[in-house]
């Protein structure tokens, strides 16, 4: 019988049957190393990936003011209505793709809006510019790890994934990166919604005097209260949640990483939970995942967030999952091995 608190041992049996698979040693390459993962979490060598929920948390950043991004801040709130309605992307991928999907106002601007769809966990109605002082305070980035870390731990399936939606979060997102990994703003900073070159140079400009104004060695706490959004904050406390549940992590784009990013720095344990899902056109992603010595599954030149990216990886989870579980080895086949 096998030992699951033995890991050399598990190991071993786990290796032996990817290997035994009616299949060239390898040869399913990073579905293979998906698998393993899947079954070291799950303590399984039959393991199970049959259902998945998107989270997609959404708030406002006062730094929205000072012309980082090329959309108005009403767009978050206009968003999370077409979220609601089943009309975004990723509403439309996670129905086909039969995802449940829950949104949560962690802390759009204005009054609340009024839909019992809609799962409110408000900490405030959008941060303050974080060029001038702290985006949030301590008590507030507190409470939104803490509702975080509540969300992601109930969800009851066996994978989770988490997407965003801000205004001008691409730039709350590079500027907490920048002052955790000491990455240059230069490479971290994308065109977001889609900036022209001017409104690049402004953005940099913004996030260089804003990084100024505090030391280089800050607590990650401390980092996310002075530059993070609440939907950042919020998704990197139900990362650690979910992780924490056992249920596989699936991160999404640069906005994501740099919440997983949080998440880590927190709770150092939760890295064979996280599966990184692809790799974002947005020009601060790549250089972060590489500082984080992470693989990204897909490379699509994807820039959307809302956890587009995250929900195209499940079918491979799903798929590397029923590898393992129900593929035929060599010997129950019958057939001959080279």
């Amino acid at each position: 019988m096998l030992d699951l608190t033995d890991t050399a041992a598990f190991d071993a049996r786990l290796r032996a049957k990817i290997d035994g698979k009616t299949k060239p040693v390898g040869s399913l390459g990073r579905i293979e190393d998906l698998a393993a993962q899947i079954a070291r979490l799950q303590r399984s060598l039959a393991p199970r990936m049959d259902t998945c929920a998107l989270t997609i948390f959404a708030a406002d950043h006062g730094i929205a003011a000072a012309g980082v991004s090329a959309y108005p801040q009403a767009v978050t709130r206009e968003m999370v209505r077409n979220f609601l309605a089943g009309g975004a992307a990723s509403t439309v991928f996670a129905a086909t793709l039969g995802v449940t999907v829950r949104v949560v106002d962690a802390g759009v601007a204005g009054d609340p809006l009024p839909d019992a769809a809609l799962l409110s966990r408000r900490i405030a109605p959008g941060t303050a510019s974080f060029l001038d002082g702290p985006a949030m305070t301590c008590a507030q980035c507190d409470a939104a790890l803490a509702e975080g870390r509540a969300l992601g731990g109930e969800t009851p399936m066996d994978a989770a994934a988490f997407g965003e939606m801000g205004i001008a979060n691409t730039a709350a997102a590079a500027a907490v990166a920048h002052k955790l990994t000491g990455l240059p703003l230069a490479i971290l900073t994308g065109r977001g919604t889609g900036l022209d070159d001017a409104g690049l140079r402004r953005k940099i400009d913004v996030l260089t005097r804003a990084a100024a104004r505090t030391a280089t060695a800050l607590s990650p706490e401390a980092v996310l209260a002075e530059y993070g959004g609440f939907e950042i904050a919020m998704m990197a406390g139900a990362m650690i949640g979910a992780a924490e549940a056992g249920k596989l992590v699936l991160v999404d784009g640069f906005i994501a990483t740099v919440a997983a990013l949080v998440a880590i720095r927190l709770a150092p344990g939760i890295p064979p939970a996280l599966v990184f899902a692809h790799v974002s056109h947005e020009a601060g992603h790549r250089p972060l995942l590489d500082r984080m010595e992470v693989r990204p599954l897909l490379s699509l030149d994807m820039r959307l967030g809302e956890g587009t990216g995250a929900l195209l990886a499940w079918p491979l989870a799903r798929a590397a999952a029923a590898m393992l579980r129900d593929m035929a080895s060599f010997e129950s086949a019958g057939v001959s091995r080279a």
